[in-house]
Protein backbone atom coordinates (compact mmCIF):
# COMPACT_ATOMS: atom_id res chain seq x y z
CA UNK A 1 0.00 0.00 0.00
CA UNK A 2 1.42 3.16 -1.29
CA UNK A 3 0.00 6.35 0.75
CA UNK A 4 3.12 8.79 -0.65
CA UNK A 5 4.63 8.38 3.18
CA UNK A 6 8.42 7.75 1.59
CA UNK A 7 11.50 9.12 1.12
CA UNK A 8 11.95 12.94 2.15
CA UNK A 9 8.45 13.00 3.28
CA UNK A 10 9.64 10.69 6.09
CA UNK A 11 12.19 12.45 7.28
CA UNK A 12 9.74 15.65 7.33
CA UNK A 13 7.99 13.57 9.29
CA UNK A 14 10.07 12.42 12.11
CA UNK A 15 11.97 15.57 12.41
CA UNK A 16 8.31 18.00 12.44
CA UNK A 17 5.28 15.87 13.28
CA UNK A 18 4.34 16.83 16.56
CA UNK A 19 4.12 14.54 19.21
CA UNK A 20 1.85 14.35 22.24
CA UNK A 21 1.85 15.66 26.02
CA UNK A 22 2.06 13.40 28.37
CA UNK A 23 -1.54 13.65 29.64
CA UNK A 24 -2.90 11.58 26.58
CA UNK A 25 -0.98 8.46 27.98
CA UNK A 26 -1.50 8.84 31.54
CA UNK A 27 -5.06 8.99 30.32
CA UNK A 28 -5.00 5.79 28.35
CA UNK A 29 -2.91 4.08 31.53
CA UNK A 30 -5.87 4.75 33.64
CA UNK A 31 -8.52 4.02 31.03
CA UNK A 32 -7.35 0.72 30.05
CA UNK A 33 -5.27 -0.58 33.41
CA UNK A 34 -2.35 -0.46 31.10
CA UNK A 35 0.63 -2.66 32.88
CA UNK A 36 4.20 -3.41 32.13
CA UNK A 37 2.44 -6.81 31.14
CA UNK A 38 0.38 -5.47 28.36
CA UNK A 39 1.34 -5.12 24.90
CA UNK A 40 -0.16 -2.34 22.84
CA UNK A 41 -0.54 -2.35 19.40
CA UNK A 42 -0.04 1.17 17.25
CA UNK A 43 -1.64 1.36 14.08
CA UNK A 44 -0.47 3.57 10.97
CA UNK A 45 2.54 4.44 13.71
CA UNK A 46 4.44 6.38 11.41
CA UNK A 47 8.02 7.41 13.05
CA UNK A 48 6.55 6.79 16.54
CA UNK A 49 5.24 9.64 17.99
CA UNK A 50 2.41 7.54 20.09
CA UNK A 51 4.85 4.48 19.69
CA UNK A 52 7.72 5.47 21.80
CA UNK A 53 6.23 7.16 24.56
CA UNK A 54 4.31 4.60 24.94
CA UNK A 55 6.89 1.90 25.22
CA UNK A 56 8.07 4.13 28.15
CA UNK A 57 4.57 2.55 29.71
CA UNK A 58 3.99 -1.01 28.84
CA UNK A 59 5.77 -3.82 28.12
CA UNK A 60 5.86 -4.20 24.47
CA UNK A 61 4.59 -1.98 21.71
CA UNK A 62 4.36 -3.77 18.43
CA UNK A 63 4.37 -0.25 16.00
CA UNK A 64 2.57 -1.17 12.53
CA UNK A 65 2.87 0.69 9.11
CA UNK A 66 2.91 0.24 5.83
CA UNK A 67 5.37 2.47 4.89
CA UNK A 68 8.70 1.06 5.16
CA UNK A 69 11.02 4.42 4.83
CA UNK A 70 8.46 5.53 7.73
CA UNK A 71 9.34 2.32 9.79
CA UNK A 72 12.51 2.58 9.16
CA UNK A 73 13.54 6.45 10.89
CA UNK A 74 11.71 5.30 14.27
CA UNK A 75 13.63 5.45 17.34
CA UNK A 76 14.57 2.12 18.03
CA UNK A 77 13.50 0.63 21.69
CA UNK A 78 14.14 -3.11 23.13
CA UNK A 79 10.60 -3.10 23.98
CA UNK A 80 9.40 -1.77 20.24
CA UNK A 81 8.59 -3.92 17.48
CA UNK A 82 8.69 -2.14 14.21
CA UNK A 83 6.59 -4.33 11.40
CA UNK A 84 5.44 -3.17 7.92
CA UNK A 85 1.66 -3.97 7.55
CA UNK A 86 -1.56 -2.37 7.88
CA UNK A 87 -4.86 -2.69 9.43
CA UNK A 88 -5.85 -5.29 6.27
CA UNK A 89 -3.61 -7.54 7.64
CA UNK A 90 -3.63 -7.48 11.95
CA UNK A 91 -0.77 -9.20 13.72
CA UNK A 92 -2.00 -12.56 15.22
CA UNK A 93 -1.86 -11.10 18.89
CA UNK A 94 -4.37 -11.68 20.84
CA UNK A 95 -5.25 -10.04 24.66
CA UNK A 96 -3.84 -6.93 23.52
CA UNK A 97 -3.95 -4.14 26.58
CA UNK A 98 -4.80 -1.77 23.66
CA UNK A 99 -4.48 -0.59 20.26
CA UNK A 100 -3.81 3.38 19.47
CA UNK A 101 -4.50 5.34 15.78
CA UNK A 102 -2.83 8.37 15.48
CA UNK A 103 -4.34 10.59 12.50
CA UNK A 104 -4.55 7.28 10.46
CA UNK A 105 -7.48 5.94 10.80
CA UNK A 106 -8.78 7.22 7.42
CA UNK A 107 -6.97 4.92 5.80
CA UNK A 108 -8.37 1.93 7.26
CA UNK A 109 -11.58 -0.07 7.20
CA UNK A 110 -12.52 0.86 10.52
CA UNK A 111 -15.59 -1.00 11.29
CA UNK A 112 -13.60 -4.33 10.54
CA UNK A 113 -11.12 -3.37 12.81
CA UNK A 114 -12.98 -2.60 15.36
CA UNK A 115 -15.10 -5.57 14.91
CA UNK A 116 -11.61 -7.98 14.42
CA UNK A 117 -9.50 -6.79 17.61
CA UNK A 118 -8.98 -9.23 20.33
CA UNK A 119 -8.49 -7.11 23.37
CA UNK A 120 -7.77 -8.45 27.17
CA UNK A 121 -11.02 -7.62 29.05
CA UNK A 122 -10.38 -4.02 30.36
CA UNK A 123 -8.48 -3.21 27.24
CA UNK A 124 -9.54 -0.79 24.53
CA UNK A 125 -8.75 1.07 21.22
CA UNK A 126 -8.10 4.98 21.31
CA UNK A 127 -8.63 7.11 18.11
CA UNK A 128 -6.18 10.08 19.02
CA UNK A 129 -6.27 13.53 17.01
CA UNK A 130 -3.66 16.16 17.02
CA UNK A 131 -4.58 19.17 16.59
CA UNK A 132 -5.90 20.82 13.62
CA UNK A 133 -3.93 20.98 10.14
CA UNK A 134 -1.70 24.27 10.16
CA UNK A 135 -3.28 25.23 7.25
CA UNK A 136 -7.04 25.08 9.06
CA UNK A 137 -6.67 26.97 11.84
CA UNK A 138 -8.91 29.72 13.44
CA UNK A 139 -5.76 32.64 13.22
CA UNK A 140 -4.68 35.11 10.46
CA UNK A 141 -1.19 33.00 10.38
CA UNK A 142 -2.79 30.31 9.22
CA UNK A 143 -5.39 32.11 6.53
CA UNK A 144 -2.60 32.90 5.03
CA UNK A 145 -0.68 30.00 4.71
CA UNK A 146 -3.64 28.67 3.29
CA UNK A 147 -3.71 31.30 0.93
CA UNK A 148 -0.31 30.13 0.10
CA UNK A 149 -0.89 26.83 -0.31
CA UNK A 150 -3.97 26.96 -2.26
CA UNK A 151 -2.21 28.73 -4.92
CA UNK A 152 0.85 26.63 -4.99
CA UNK A 153 -1.26 23.47 -4.98
CA UNK A 154 -3.48 24.47 -7.47
CA UNK A 155 -6.23 22.43 -4.83
CA UNK A 156 -8.47 23.67 -1.87
CA UNK A 157 -6.20 22.91 0.93
CA UNK A 158 -9.15 20.69 3.67
CA UNK A 159 -8.22 18.02 6.07
CA UNK A 160 -8.01 14.52 5.34
CA UNK A 161 -6.69 13.41 8.11
CA UNK A 162 -10.10 12.52 10.07
CA UNK A 163 -10.09 15.08 12.47
CA UNK A 164 -13.56 16.75 10.93
CA UNK A 165 -16.36 16.36 13.22
CA UNK A 166 -18.03 14.52 10.83
CA UNK A 167 -15.47 11.45 10.54
CA UNK A 168 -14.99 11.63 14.07
CA UNK A 169 -19.10 11.11 14.59
CA UNK A 170 -18.88 7.95 12.13
CA UNK A 171 -15.86 6.62 14.57
CA UNK A 172 -17.74 7.10 17.82
CA UNK A 173 -20.86 5.51 15.84
CA UNK A 174 -18.99 2.36 14.76
CA UNK A 175 -17.62 1.38 17.98
CA UNK A 176 -20.63 1.46 19.49
CA UNK A 177 -22.26 -0.54 17.15
CA UNK A 178 -19.30 -2.86 17.80
CA UNK A 179 -19.84 -2.85 21.53
CA UNK A 180 -17.68 -0.56 23.12
CA UNK A 181 -18.25 2.10 25.95
CA UNK A 182 -17.34 4.69 24.06
CA UNK A 183 -15.93 7.87 25.86
CA UNK A 184 -13.76 11.48 25.06
CA UNK A 185 -10.40 12.95 26.46
CA UNK A 186 -9.65 15.70 25.39
CA UNK A 187 -6.20 17.93 26.46
CA UNK A 188 -5.66 21.55 24.98
CA UNK A 189 -2.52 23.95 25.10
CA UNK A 190 -0.64 26.39 23.03
CA UNK A 191 2.72 26.63 21.52
CA UNK A 192 4.61 29.13 20.11
CA UNK A 193 6.08 27.51 15.63
CA UNK A 194 8.63 29.25 14.24
CA UNK A 195 8.62 29.64 10.03
CA UNK A 196 10.85 26.35 9.90
CA UNK A 197 8.45 24.48 12.12
CA UNK A 198 5.21 25.93 10.08
CA UNK A 199 7.21 24.75 6.54
CA UNK A 200 8.33 21.49 8.12
CA UNK A 201 5.02 20.56 8.96
CA UNK A 202 3.56 21.51 5.45
CA UNK A 203 6.04 19.30 4.01
CA UNK A 204 5.22 16.22 6.36
CA UNK A 205 1.98 16.47 5.53
CA UNK A 206 1.91 15.97 0.98
CA UNK A 207 2.92 12.96 0.13
CA UNK A 208 6.16 12.52 -2.27
CA UNK A 209 4.52 13.16 -5.41
CA UNK A 210 3.25 16.56 -4.27
CA UNK A 211 6.30 17.63 -2.36
CA UNK A 212 8.45 20.45 -4.14
CA UNK A 213 11.61 19.26 -5.97
CA UNK A 214 14.33 21.02 -3.74
CA UNK A 215 15.06 23.33 -6.03
CA UNK A 216 11.77 24.58 -6.33
CA UNK A 217 11.06 24.58 -1.96
CA UNK A 218 13.17 28.00 -1.62
CA UNK A 219 10.35 29.48 -3.75
CA UNK A 220 7.54 28.23 -2.02
CA UNK A 221 9.18 28.94 1.41
CA UNK A 222 9.72 32.46 0.32
CA UNK A 223 6.36 32.74 -0.56
CA UNK A 224 5.26 31.19 2.42
CA UNK A 225 7.92 33.66 5.03
CA UNK A 226 6.78 36.72 2.87
CA UNK A 227 2.88 35.88 3.50
CA UNK A 228 2.92 34.63 7.56
CA UNK A 229 5.92 37.29 8.48
CA UNK A 230 3.13 40.00 9.05
CA UNK A 231 1.38 38.03 11.25
CA UNK A 232 3.77 36.95 14.44
CA UNK A 233 3.54 35.09 16.54
CA UNK A 234 2.66 32.11 15.34
CA UNK A 235 0.44 30.98 18.09
CA UNK A 236 -0.81 27.42 17.58
CA UNK A 237 -4.01 25.98 19.64
CA UNK A 238 -3.63 22.57 20.01
CA UNK A 239 -6.41 20.40 21.06
CA UNK A 240 -5.74 16.67 21.41
CA UNK A 241 -8.95 14.22 21.53
CA UNK A 242 -8.89 10.76 22.10
CA UNK A 243 -11.66 8.63 20.92
CA UNK A 244 -11.72 5.44 23.81
CA UNK A 245 -13.42 2.69 23.10
CA UNK A 246 -13.30 -0.26 26.29
CA UNK A 247 -13.94 -3.33 25.97
CA UNK A 248 -15.69 -5.19 28.50
CA UNK A 249 -13.88 -4.76 32.07
CA UNK A 250 -12.06 -7.25 33.68
CA UNK A 251 -13.80 -9.74 35.62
Amino acid sequence: MDLGFAGEVADFYASYRRGYPAEVFDDLVSSFGLTGEDTVLDLGCGTGQLAVPMAERVGHVLAVDPSPDMLARGPRRPNITWQVGSDADLPAHRGLGAVTVGQALHWMDHERLFRALDLRPGGGIAVVTNGTPLWLQDTAWSRALREVLEDWLGTTAGATCGTADADQRRYRAALVAAGYDVSTFVFEYTDDLDLEHVVGGVYSALPLDRLPTKDRRPLLEERIRRSLEPHRPFVEHVRVSVLKGLSSPRP
